[in-house]
């Protein structure tokens, strides 16, 4: 019994070390992944040597998404996207919404997220301030890290 939870709790993925597990839940039930609130986009990697890092693309620029009950919102250095997303343990599908689509000098951030959102698949959370969200590609993932208390940009 005691390998089934050793084997259990390192596979889970979306549980922070801080955490314990939710006694409530049905045995065999996965708890969801909690990605509540604001998170400033890290990286968008596709590969070793493809990747776009948002704060180097557009210094001095937040670039975020934030994810209330059902929807999400993005606001990259010059456009937003917004959709409904669900999740389900470490499962996350990011539906279509809308996008604002105003040209910009520098749209590194908007292509990468544009090419990948669809392909997103699972979500895992380490201390409660790092989320990866991997795609069902392999070696293509989006790294976000949990805004604090204050706003992170002066763009509305």
């Amino acid at each position: 019994m005691s390998l089934a939870v050793i084997a259990f709790s390192s596979c889970s993925g979306n549980k922070s070390e801080n955490s314990v597990a939710n006694e409530n839940l049905p045995q065999g039930a996965a708890a969801n992944a909690d990605i509540k609130g604001e998170w400033l986009l890290e990286n968008i990697v596709f590969n070793d040597s493809d990747y776009v890092r948002p704060v180097e693309e557009v210094p001095g620029v937040n670039q975020y998404i934030v994810f209330e009950d059902n929807t999400y919102f993005i606001r990259t250095n010059c456009n937003t996207i917004s959709g409904e997303y669900v999740i389900k343990g470490d499962s996350i599908t990011l539906g279509d919404g809308a996008m604002t689509e105003m040209a910009c000098d520098n749209m590194a951030t908007e292509d990468a997220l544009r090419k990948m959102l669809p392909d997103i698949a699972t979500v895992y959370i380490q201390n409660d301030t790092i989320a990866r969200l991997d795609s069902r590609k392999p070696s293509e993932y989006i790294v976000l890290r949990r805004a604090t208390e204050k706003k992170t940009s002066n763009l509305i």
